[in-house]
């Protein structure tokens, strides 16, 4: 089996975020940036916020709007989790994510105990090349 590559994986994760929003939150973020850094993932969601929480922000509610957020978080994590696991064949140490209503934008934060298996471990920036042979 050949390993794939890291943007592949970087756009394999990022297809598959989009259609969890989609199909969770009835929400396809616009844009969605994934980058690996290390042994962390970081992925970037433009236009992130539903429709519901928007239409609470215009009228005036916006704490509850931040509390249906922190529940929509709370309810999707463990899907990311195990949508990034499945994608890169490891499990993830911890996964965190803020969401900002002004803005629209969700940032994720994934953290790995290692680099998944890829063709190019080089391209991956701050990784320590020298220790995935061993």
């Amino acid at each position: 089996m050949i390993q794939p590559t890291i943007g592949q994986l970087e756009r394999e994760i990022s297809q598959q975020i989009r259609n969890l929003y989609n199909e969770r939150l009835g929400q396809r973020p616009s844009q969605i940036i994934c980058h690996f850094f290390d042994t962390e993932i970081v992925v970037s969601l433009e236009n992130s916020v539903s429709q519901a929480e928007k239409t609470l922000l215009n009228g005036g509610y916006d704490s509850l709007a931040e509390q249906v957020r922190l529940y929509l978080d709370k309810i999707i994590k463990p899907q990311l989790k195990k949508l990034i696991e499945e994608i890169i064949g490891q499990p993830v140490i911890d996964l965190m994510t803020n969401t900002n209503l002004a803005t629209g934008r969700t940032g994720i934060i994934v953290i790995l105990n290692q680099l998944p298996g890829v063709r190019n471990p080089e391209s991956i920036p701050k990784s320590n090349v020298k220790n995935l042979s061993d």
